[in-house]
């Protein structure tokens, strides 16, 4: 009641004051962001601090005189705290500073994980710097609110603690890493026992009045109101698992979780570290909601063709780039479930030749073509170039649905048709069925782009995230079959490495929004196969939110004076983890067959030089490859007990991780570490006096420790051996300063130019993971996204034609 009437004189004040106070309130907040970022940008690293140092201590002096009174005392304690952890964050963060250079693509491109964290901290600074000013000139004011400042500066200071074990932690992987190599590189065991550390590590605060600080301003609005919906979400996901309903309304009020971040965050730490891979899946898939779906569509691209289209599992010929008139035989998708039709979606502006055939429209689904608001009197001729899209998800949620608003601008920009892979995704259809439909899909698009309004004479292959992945593993299968590979890909922040290996920029999944570590485990074990949940009620699952919503969306409507926000399209991507030795595949290793049926593709795979001979169905067993321990590997270094190896390779070329035994690097870290245990070696980072704060959710369960199957090169391209990284077209990748996925990309650049294969990294600054879904947010994510569509148009435009 209380906050309905404030809702209304707020209404009431803004209709009498008309424009006047937007204007006001937007160029207040736009001063603020100006006048901090200044600060951010202006000041170097030990100047910020020593400026700091002295504004907390006057603060903590003049709180200390004021009384007894609690607000006071506390006050003075904070201030006292900010000096503490300034001083002792800025030595580290000098360090890290200072070598940073070394893990750079090139000197065009200052980028990596190093630089991330430093920066993040630097705008933690800086902020707590403004408050601290704003403090110190308003203190004495009848109107400063100091239980206010007291809870944001207690928030920041929770947030530089936790910054400050992070720099600690990558002061070691500094220690412990070859130069140049930005993932972890210690032992198996001791990797476990970084990561089990690492996760007990306090989170809440980065989710509270800290949420998105990093990032653009213009980004944390739609932050804080997807946060406000991830709590409310998973509040009602947990009661509809006792039997209680919820309407489509409710998962879009946060009602206490609005007024009180510190509630947020803790209820935002308690979700990402305790619910399963299903609840992120039904999330993230509620912007596939006809309602709201709709809704993007009406504020979209308005284009001709969008319809979408069911591929029929039906093998076909496609002739061997070596010798055009020899065939292979591009069999359908069948892993796990077995034969089945593969979903696309295609996208033109203009309705072309071929789109509107008998042979399109028998493949075309009851969702049919979009309704056409422009008159076009004829069809324009087949588009020289033909994009093929695949979205990310973490391999286990959204569809081409999701990512519709952005392709139809692609398609307008472009001039070309898209046609988007809706592959099936995990848990219930692991790896490798969503790589199979992905490149069954690709040939088929290839063989009949005159049916997609294409002549094919330029194609390029474009994903995002998880679809990032699939773009480039796509790409070496096509290559290993001996078929056409794309003249080109452009992967948007794709993950390169399945495994959870530790690298600078991961660390920074401890405060991500979007890629919090422990989703990024679930959806890697899910994509795995090794997810090891209680399915025993499957049947409610089934139903799940998801179809609850649906069930009540009429009532969306009449609630939505409630409080609809737009935390539509977030994303997650996936985490990885560093190669272990692994012995070859024994009898025993690679015995009993149950779990995973392999298809003959993935047979072809194992021998790509004989790939016309292979043999008949091999199977695969993920419960054997997902909790193989230790006492089972050797000193013989190999990519995968998995046979989907793609043949004997050389240690070289597989482990491209793990230095050579006894090496000079590795005697000297073993020297820095000293004579410590395994155990305490993380513990022993931090220096005396210094304790990071733990969560109170428990401990996480980490469950790809043993799991070869993620050194897969066509799970895990990073680990791929030279020889099949060298059959890749040209790529073109755009990654995220602040994205816990930027070492995949800048350390696979840096694979492909040492083997000097065409590549380019851009790297953008202040936005996030999934910044393309949200590209009409805001100017800084339109500019990241015209970025990935002139990366595209290069790959479109043939080299002797200049770029318009």
């Amino acid at each position: 009641m209380v906050r309905t009437s404030i809702f209304h004189v707020f209404c009431t004040l803004k209709r009498i004051m008309g424009k006047n106070c937007s204007r006001f309130f937007e160029k207040r907040n736009k001063y603020r962001r100006v006048k901090a970022s200044a600060f951010s940008h202006s000041m170097d690293l030990r100047t910020m601090t020593q400026s700091l140092v002295t504004l907390a201590e006057d603060n903590m002096a003049f709180f200390s005189s004021q009384g007894p009174g609690e607000t006071a005392r506390r006050l003075s304690n904070v201030f006292a705290g900010v000096r503490e952890q300034a001083l002792g964050l800025e030595p580290t963060l000098g360090q890290l500073l200072g070598v940073a250079h070394h893990f750079d693509l090139d000197t065009e491109t200052p980028a990596n994980g190093y630089r991330s964290l430093v920066h993040t901290a630097r705008c933690c600074l800086a902020h707590l710097l403004h408050k601290s000013r704003y403090v110190a000139s308003n203190r004495r004011s009848i109107f400063f609110r100091a239980s206010h400042n007291l809870a944001e500066m207690e928030a920041y200071l929770a947030a530089l603690t936790q910054l400050r074990a992070l720099s600690y932690y990558a002061q070691r992987l500094l220690a412990i890493n070859r130069p140049g190599v930005l993932f972890f590189e210690g032992d198996e065991g001791l990797t476990a026992d970084f990561l089990q550390e690492y996760v007990t590590l306090h989170k809440g605060c980065f989710y509270g009045r800290c949420l998105g600080f990093q990032f653009t301003p213009a980004i944390r609005p739609f932050l804080q109101t997807l946060s406000i919906g991830l709590v409310s979400f998973g509040e009602h996901y947990k009661r509809n698992e006792t039997g209680l309903s919820v309407t489509a309304s409710s998962l879009f009020t946060g009602g206490r979780f609005a007024i009180d971040p510190e509630l947020r965050g803790a209820e935002f730490e308690r979700i990402i570290q305790n619910l399963d891979v299903h609840f992120w899946k039904a999330f993230w898939n509620i912007t596939e909601i006809e309602v709201l779906s709709s809704l993007a569509n009406m504020a979209s691209t308005t284009v001709r063709v969008s319809r979408l289209l069911s591929l029929p599992p039906e093998a076909f010929e496609m002739p061997l780039t070596s010798d055009p008139k020899l065939t292979v035989t591009i069999s359908p998708p069948l892993a796990h479930t077995g034969p089945g039709p593969v979903l696309a979606r295609l996208i033109s502006y203009d309705l072309r030749e071929g789109q509107d055939s008998k042979a399109l429209n028998s493949l075309v689904k009851s969702e049919g073509p979009r309704l056409e608001l422009r008159p076009r009197p004829q069809q324009a001729p087949r588009s020289r170039a033909l994009v093929i899209h695949i979205h990310g998800g973490g391999f286990v949620a959204q569809t081409s649905k999701s990512h519709e608003p952005y392709l139809k601008t692609w398609a307008q920009e472009l001039g070309v048709p898209i046609i988007s892979i809706d592959y099936s995704l995990a848990p219930e259809a692991p790896f490798p069925r969503a790589l199979e439909e992905c490149f069954f899909a690709y040939c088929w698009a290839v063989k009949h782009c005159d049916l997609l309004g294409s002549t094919g004479e330029r194609i390029c292959l474009a994903g995002d995230s998880a679809g990032g992945n699939l773009c480039i593993t796509v790409s070496l299968r096509a290559a290993a079959y001996g078929v056409r590979v794309p003249d080109g890909i452009m992967a948007a922040y794709p993950v390169t490495t399945l495994q959870p290996s530790v690298s600078p920029s991961r660390l920074l999944s401890l405060m991500d929004p979007l890629l919090p570590l422990s989703v990024l485990s679930k959806c890697v074990s899910a994509y795995s196969g090794t997810e090891t949940e209680d399915h025993s009620d499957s049947d409610q699952k089934a139903l799940g939110v998801m179809g609850l919503v649906q069930r009540d969306t009429s009532l969306f409507f009449r609630d939505l004076r409630l409080g609809a926000s737009s935390w539509l399209n977030s994303f997650l991507e996936l985490s990885g983890r560093k190669p272990q030795k692994t012995s070859a595949p024994t009898a025993e290793a690679v015995r009993p067959q149950e779990s995973m049926r392999r298809s003959v593709s993935e047979a072809a795979l194992a021998q790509p030089e004989s790939l016309l001979n292979t043999d008949s169905l091999k199977t695969l067993t993920i419960t054997d490859l997902s909790f193989k321990g230790n006492s089972e590997t050797s000193d013989t270094p190999e990519m995968s007990l998995s046979m989907e190896t793609l043949g004997p390779s050389t240690p070289s070329d597989v482990n491209f991780f793990l230095r050579p035994e006894n090496s000079q690097e590795e005697a000297e870290a073993k020297d820095d570490l000293g004579t410590m245990d395994r155990g305490p070696r993380v513990r022993a980072a931090f220096p005396e006096g210094f304790r990071p704060r733990r969560s109170s959710q428990g401990i996480l369960r980490m469950p790809l420790y043993s799991s070869p199957i993620v050194k897969n090169p066509f799970m895990s391209p990073l680990l791929a051996p030279d020889s099949m990284l060298k059959t890749l077209p040209p790529v073109h990748m755009v990654a995220c300063a602040l994205d816990p996925m930027l070492d995949d990309s800048v350390m696979f650049a840096r694979r492909l130019r040492d083997l000097g294969q065409p590549v380019t990294l851009n790297v953008v600054e202040d936005l996030p993971h999934g910044f393309l879904s949200l590209a009409a947010l805001c100017r800084e994510t339109r500019q990241a996204a015209e970025l990935c569509v002139q990366r595209i148009r290069l790959v479109l435009t043939p080299p002797s034609t200049p770029l318009i």
